[in-house]
């Protein structure tokens, strides 16, 4: 990791900057695997499988009943609790998320109003390369069921023996969902936004991965399906003071660097006691990971970074945009109002960012990247859309309709002017 002290103006940039690929190779790499699968449609996503999963899918790319049935007896008792736990409390704080609608008279004889609508289609996207990630199952196919999305199509990578790992399809079936197809990456994303053979073509593709993933949902978003987010590589960002745990801190920093090698982690502190103790408690606890490989991969794109002030922190912060932001200091709940952009926000010394990864409630699917300064994380919102009517009486016309015609007639739209007229003319 590299420590910045005191660092001026001029550094900041190269501090936030994050790990990535060229973008013109990758966005080539993976434009030629979309444009297979647009072309050829399940025999490139068979011969795809074989060569970036390693397995050869000679039954089908779904998921069968009895593939379900089987995830069932391999999951412990346990860990089927805590995953019902984890969907009730998401389920809990997105279902409070639910619009009502509006209903508003803009001038007399003039109603507007709105309504929320599910989006019928979604795909999700869920990692499984270097870590099944059931618990993303939930985030998504939670709200996506609470929204009333008539299709929920899921997507995960298949282990080498071509199955799915039986916790990602427990979760899938505790969160509704029973369309799970064995497909990874781009070619994942792809078959969901063109459809192929197998898989259904989809409105909306939600869900995290890596920078090809990430790519790929960018590219197919110009034309062909709409994306909840950029979402790529994992981040997290902690500030800190004097009164933070450097054990606590360190793990903090370490759960999120064993996500990928091109995970990043930016601890930003006030105390040169707290960054000393925290690097030595980083190199103590990384030889204890199983991970260990990743995380020191991640850790070579990492930076503890020293400041003056505490406003200076959060200033870093703001800049940076970070997908989860921890707030170890004395006053983490003051100094969180002044946080701006961030995916999500994480206050206090007992708040680890792990806790809304699983069964806080909170969304952990999130803009990385810095898009934090211009999108939300997966809410319930995102599996709807908001529609507009307006109706208009006799006593409406007369109220809008002059104003109506004198800007069309400006804007030299006749037809437009014309429109309104008309009606103006049959309620003489």
């Amino acid at each position: 990791m590299k420590i910045y002290r005191y660092p001026d103006k001029a550094l900041l940039q190269g501090i936030i900057t994050r790990p990535t690929k060229d973008a013109a190779e990758l966005t080539s790499t993976v434009a030629a695997v979309l444009a297979r699968v647009k072309n050829e449609g399940d025999k490139a996503l068979l011969e795809y499988e074989r060569q970036f999963d390693h397995v050869d899918l000679v039954d089908g790319l779904a998921v069968t009943s009895a593939e379900f049935e089987t995830a069932e007896t391999l999951v412990s008792d346990e860990l089927k609790a805590s995953l019902q736990l984890a969907h009730d409390n998401i389920a809990r704080f997105h279902a409070a998320q639910r619009y009502e609608g509006i209903d508003v008279e803009t001038a007399p004889g003039v109603r507007c109003w709105q309504r929320s609508v599910p989006i019928e289609k979604v795909g999700l996207y869920i990692p499984g390369g270097t870590a099944p990630l059931f618990s993303t199952v939930l985030m998504l196919a939670t709200p996506a069921r609470i929204a009333g999305c008539s299709e929920i199509v899921l997507c995960t990578p298949p282990q080498r023996d071509g199955s799915v790992n039986p916790a990602i399809l427990v979760a899938a079936r505790i969160a509704g969902v029973s369309r799970v197809f064995k497909l990874g990456g781009v070619q994942a994303i792809g078959a969901m936004a063109y459809g192929t053979e197998s898989v259904p073509k989809v409105a909306k593709i939600f869900g995290p991965g890596n920078q090809y993933v990430q790519c790929a949902k960018q590219l197919v978003s110009l034309a062909d399906v709409a994306i909840d987010m950029p979402a790529g590589p994992s981040e997290v960002e902690v500030i800190a003071d004097a009164t933070a745990n450097p054990v606590f801190v360190a793990a903090d920093l370490l759960s999120q660097a064993e996500h990928g090698v091109d995970s990043q982690v930016l601890l930003v502190t006030t105390s040169e006691r707290l960054l000393t103790e925290v690097e030595q408690e980083v190199a103590k606890q990384l030889e204890a990971l199983p991970r260990k490989e990743i995380a020191a991969a991640a850790l070579d794109n990492s930076r503890l970074v020293l400041v003056q002030t505490l406003d200076e922190a959060v200033a870093i912060s703001n800049l940076y945009a970070p997908e989860h932001l921890i707030i170890e200091t004395e006053d983490a709940e003051v100094l969180a109002q002044k946080v701006v952009n961030a995916g999500s926000v994480f206050i206090g010394h007992l708040t680890p960012e792990s806790a809304g990864d699983y069964a806080s409630g909170t969304n952990h699917t999130l803009p990385t990247n810095g898009y934090a300064t211009a999108y939300s994380g997966v809410n319930l919102d995102a599996f709807c859309r908001k529609i507009t009517y307006q109706q208009i009486t006799p006593e409406g016309l007369n109220a809008i309709g002059p104003a109506v015609e004198l800007m069309a007639e400006a804007e030299h739209l006749d037809a437009h002017k014309n429109a309104m007229t008309l009606r103006l003319k049959s309620i003489l």
